[in-house]
């Protein structure tokens, strides 16, 4: 039985609601950031690939704390969603 490609697994729509919930008061609705202090994450998807946005979500950096209470599944609608 073959497994089913990540993508489709992964849902941008979910990981959109996650990102508010998430992201958003730090980076912004808009993903633009706040220059100095919050990295903006438009185009996050041209400066890291998918499991470098994973790592930076699980494991947090400068500023930014880990979401270890996020779920996998979680993470990779996330990165979907960062990606698109």
């Amino acid at each position: 039985m073959l497994a089913a490609p990540a993508s489709a697994a992964e849902d941008a729509a979910t990981g959109a609601k996650l990102y508010s919930a998430n992201c958003s008061s730090c980076h912004g609705a808009n993903r633009a950031g706040i220059p100095g202090m919050f990295p903006a994450l438009t185009d996050v998807g041209k400066r890291l690939d998918a499991k470098q946005i994973k790592e930076k979500i699980t494991k947090g950096g400068g500023l930014m704390p880990p979401f270890s209470q996020l779920s996998e599944k979680d993470i990779e609608d996330i990165t979907a969603y960062l990606k698109k």
